[in-house]
């Protein structure tokens, strides 16, 4: 889809190298120069395809937020089922049914939710830390200026090596190893919010 107008471009079948550079393909070699950014989930196809057929790729290629925010959200559900799982064993019953409160947005809860969540993000349970090493990460998207995100994701990493929760240790792997392009994502304020809604319409038909 078109960046700015959302309007679909291509549709292919499958989600491989292929499919992408039959796009690629149906541009002039001015058409590729001329794009400024891809935004993208962190699929390797997308990224292969894009590297070989893109002028400066490496500078181009954007992770979409929603896909770093899911991997952050993976990670920190990973670490909330290992400590439910260890205070159950003895009998302590804390973390039961809230699942869906560790990922949901705390502006979309109802007070009586909030209220709860509260207690248990305030605490000092692993999954409380699990929670804020997301929301710190995805406050480093505020930012415009790519120097000073540099900062912060540096200093995230640096609580990720040091946090002892096995999941969110391999999130920060992954995002270490794709850091330019959420760089990218940051800097040049894209997203991939028009091919998801689109996705998402297909998928209700």
């Amino acid at each position: 889809t078109d960046q700015d107008s959302g309007h679909v471009i291509h549709v292919a079948d499958d989600r491989t190298t292929e499919s992408v550079e039959v796009f690629y393909a149906s541009l002039t070699d001015k058409q590729r120069a001329n794009i400024e950014a891809v935004a993208m989930d962190m699929w390797p196809a997308y990224i292969k395809a894009t590297r070989a057929q893109i002028p400066d790729a490496e500078n181009k290629i954007a992770f979409d937020k929603f896909h770093v925010a899911k991997y952050l959200g993976d990670g920190v559900d990973k670490v909330r089922r290992q400590e439910h799982r260890a205070l159950m064993q003895e009998g302590d019953r804390t973390l039961k049914g809230s699942k869906y409160q560790w990922l949901r947005n705390p502006h979309n809860m109802s007070s009586e939710q909030a209220s709860h969540f509260a207690a248990l993000r305030d605490s000092t349970l692993k999954t409380a830390r699990a929670w804020a090493m997301k929301e710190m990460a995805m406050d480093i998207w505020r930012y415009q200026s790519r120097g000073w995100a540099i900062k912060a994701w540096k200093s995230w990493f640096a609580w990720a090596q040091r946090c002892r929760l096995e999941p969110m240790k391999k999130v920060a792997a992954t995002l270490k190893n794709h850091l330019c392009g959420i760089l990218n994502a940051i800097a040049l304020g894209v997203h991939n919010g028009h091919a998801e809604s689109n996705n998402a319409r297909i998928q209700r038909i």
